[in-house]
């Protein structure tokens, strides 16, 4: 029988898990050296397929420019489930502020974090 990743469980609406807060400490970090003014947690939800289905990214992030940017925390690519895909690239193609994904590097690669452009 072929065993499938998956995160472990639903938190409550407006609570991070352990890779979301770390990604919120070094947006913070990026806070505190200018290269961003601000950053929100959970701050919308977009509505797809005809309002059957929403999507929330994890954080919206503001450039000194003031341009915007959604980002999508994982834990691994491995664990990015097919439904999570297709909700970011659906966001992704009628949003018009650029998504990323984001994905901690091991620390035996330097740690920091992977960021894909979806």
């Amino acid at each position: 029988m072929k065993r499938f990743l998956q995160a472990k469980g639903r938190l409550k609406v407006g609570e991070m898990n352990r890779t979301e807060a770390a990604y919120r400490d070094y947006l913070e970090q990026q806070k505190n050296s200018g290269l961003i003014l601000k950053y929100w947690f959970e701050r919308f939800t977009w509505k797809i397929a005809s309002n059957r289905c929403s999507y929330t990214p994890d954080f919206l992030v503001m450039r000194p420019d003031r341009s915007l940017e959604l980002h999508e925390v994982k834990g691994s690519l491995k664990i990015f489930a097919d439904d999570s895909k297709v909700k970011c690239k659906v966001c992704s193609d009628e949003c018009p502020i650029p998504l990323f994904v984001v994905t901690p590097k091991p620390k035996k690669e330097g740690g920091g974090w992977n960021v894909l452009a979806y």
